[in-house]
């Protein structure tokens, strides 16, 4: 990689001043869920779509990044909106920047675009997700929010958000409107409720410190989906916090419906590229499913390794990664969770990121020497910005035995990019 890329704190420049006057008001007429935090965010928002659309409500979410096309970050009634319409609402929304002579970052003009979506699509509510911290992303200019989210808030972007965890739960805070009730992740810190809590009352607004267990006595049938399906800690505080944020809601969307009716419809994995289970055949030769996850901080990878060393590590197994990070991550202690003795790694490179170009891959020389540094590890390999060649690898070396890709969503999305394009091949 270069050095004449810009750093992401260079491209990313927080801050309301230009979105407030690229969005025009009448394009905020619809009512909102805010979420901020560092992991989990994405998983809420796509229980509350997937909910509230089963319980007929129109409803829009707007995730960050996308996955595959610049566009499936923007859903309406959980389908991703047509290209067409994304791309002449997105060229609307240029055409004004240039108008008003804004230079809003790509950010803006993507959230400007899904606002826009929204209004016209004539949703009931939209799910937004916040992009960057809370208090100064392109998405904190909502006007009529419902319930604002803040999920497990952890250690990412401390360049932009702030070194302590006080600072970046305060910018996470930043989304509490004046009056509006507040449901946070009942297993943050200490440090993480006291900030969040103390911000929230200077606002007026109700905060619920939201527990699994707790919600769980609430709703038994809720419990039983958490016991049915095995889910993890961090899987119960997510959907937990999406319950309660319906239970918030609803009676100010549609007051005859109730969550109870909703929840036996609860999606199995709220999230693509998230503990997503796939055949990547035609891609590659492999018949066994392969388990993708965007894990891409410490906290996340934890959380993903807690995961593989509880559901995959069978009868001592090892497992093959195929991984790839961002510059700028500290490679070291994202993988150092992941890794075990016995363990095959393959490192690649992910390609350029449509509308991110300050994304880059971490070179794979960097996360060899890093994979190596783990004591007794199988096979390591890597394969730069060979993509499938590493993933043919890893099925050889695998041989039939339990695979993961992770490190970086944008790796997950260029995998999933190339199944699609294969399948499309061979059909």
């Amino acid at each position: 990689m270069t050095s004449t890329h810009l750093s992401s704190v260079e491209m990313i420049e927080l801050g309301l001043s230009r979105v407030t006057q690229l969005v025009r008001k009448p394009s905020l007429n619809w009512k909102a869920v805010h979420v901020a935090g560092t992991n989990g965010k994405g998983s809420i928002t796509g229980y509350l779509s997937a909910l509230l659309t089963a319980g007929g409500v129109r409803c829009g979410s707007f995730t960050s990044p996308h996955l595959i096309d610049r566009w499936d970050c923007i859903t309406v009634n959980e389908r991703v909106i047509q290209e067409p319409v994304f791309r002449r609402i997105e060229d609307e929304v240029k055409h004004r920047d240039q108008q008003l002579g804004l230079g809003a970052t790509e950010f803006e003009l993507l959230t400007a675009t899904a606002f826009e979506v929204f209004h016209q699509e004539q949703v009931d509510v939209g799910i937004v997700e916040v992009g960057v911290g809370g208090r100064l992303d392109a998405t904190n200019i909502l006007t009529n929010v419902l319930a604002s989210i803040i999920s497990k808030v952890g250690y990412d972007h401390q360049a932009l958000l702030g070194n302590t965890i006080e600072e970046i739960a305060k910018e996470k805070a930043g989304i509490i409107k004046p009056g509006v009730p507040c449901l946070v992740d009942g297993t943050n810190l200490p440090e993480v409720q006291k900030v969040i809590s103390a911000h929230a009352e200077t606002l007026g607004a109700p905060t619920m410190f939201v527990e699994a267990q707790e919600v769980g006595r609430l709703f038994p049938a809720l419990r039983r989906h958490f016991e049915d399906r095995d889910l993890l800690p961090h899987q119960r505080a997510n959907l937990s916090c999406a319950i309660m944020a319906l239970q918030t809601a609803l009676p100010q969307i549609r007051p005859q419906l109730t969550v109870d009716q909703l929840l036996p419809f609860v999606p199995k994995s709220p999230r693509a590229g998230r503990l997503q289970e796939v055949c990547l055949e035609p891609l590659i030769s492999r018949k066994e499913l392969v388990l993708l996850d965007g894990a891409h901080n410490p906290q996340s990878a934890g959380v993903l390794a807690s995961y593989v060393n509880q559901k995959l590590r069978v009868h001592g197994q090892g497992i093959t990664w195929v991984v790839a990070a961002s510059q700028g991550k500290d490679t070291e202690e994202l993988f150092g969770s992941m890794f075990k003795p016995g363990d095959n790694v393959v490192a690649v490179e992910f390609g350029p990121v449509a509308g991110m170009p300050w994304v880059q891959s971490v070179n794979t020389t960097n996360l060899v020497t890093v994979a190596r540094s783990v004591s007794d590890l199988g096979a390591v390999e890597g394969f730069g910005a060979n993509v499938v060649g590493g993933l043919n690898w890893a099925s050889t070396v695998s041989a039939g035995g339990p695979m993961v890709i992770a490190g970086s969503l944008y790796l997950v999305s260029e995998v999933l990019r190339l199944l699609r394009e294969a399948q499309a091949a061979s059909s």
